[in-house]
């Protein structure tokens, strides 16, 4: 995720009436490029919906979670402990979002740059021993995913305390981390439906069985073989 840094000038004043000028950094974050161009995806996921879907969403949770991090970084300074507990239900949302869908647009590829191909080395062992196999890993994530009522998220994550893979799904934008803090996020699909509804209308099951084949593991491959030596 991409950072920049905001300066914020607070004026203090110590007991002998002096003026001193302190400088804090508060980190905001940006919208990240995508890796490959919005058409190329096609036919799983239209260049439509993926521009809208980076352009217009994503960049929406990134401009409310800057928003309300300056936001918090004043109430804190003001010491207006209501108003900081008043912001943490955006910054969860929109912060989950921005989150979320940094890691969705690693778990995609064009299918001329590895979309589809099936993991290998470890994470792929990893799978044929919790799952049984990748095909029943794709099935229970899509069942699970279809079946998720409202908005959010289907999850392939690794839980790194107990070194095993698990399937979650989460509400709106909530982040893996939500549902354990050992749980690592591996491979994340977006069932809101500003992800498919443009071309898939409303048969999600659709959408969840056609994105296997823009799902790129190399991303999740790195991860799982970072938690799991």
């Amino acid at each position: 995720m991409a950072l920049r840094t905001l300066a914020t000038r607070r004026a203090l004043r110590s007991g002998l009436g002096l003026g001193f000028q302190s400088t804090r950094g508060l980190q905001t974050f940006s919208l990240p490029d995508l890796p490959y161009d919005y058409g190329a995806l096609e036919p799983a996921i239209s260049g439509e919906i993926m521009q809208i879907h980076h352009q217009k969403h994503h960049q929406t949770y990134v401009t409310n979670y800057n928003k309300s991090l300056e936001q918090l970084d004043a109430a804190m300074a003001k010491g207006c402990s209501s108003t900081v507990v008043k912001l943490q239900a955006a910054i969860k949302f929109n912060g989950g979002g921005h989150i979320n869908h940094s890691i969705f647009w690693k778990n995609l590829a064009p299918v001329h740059e590895g979309g589809g191909e099936p993991p290998k080395g470890s994470l792929g062992w990893a799978i044929d021993t919790n799952f049984g196999s990748l095909e029943s890993l794709i099935q229970k994530m899509s069942t699970e995913g279809a079946a998720l009522q409202g908005s959010g998220w289907v999850w392939l994550g690794v839980d790194k305390e107990f070194k095993k893979l698990v399937i979650e799904t989460t509400a709106n934008q909530d982040p893996l981390v939500t549902k354990g803090p050992s749980l690592v996020p591996l491979i994340g699909i977006d069932v809101w439906e500003h992800a498919y509804y443009l071309q898939y209308k409303n048969v999600r099951p659709d959408y969840l069985k056609n994105i296997w084949k823009v799902i790129d593991w190399k991303y999740a491959s790195e991860v799982y073989a970072k938690e799991c030596p």
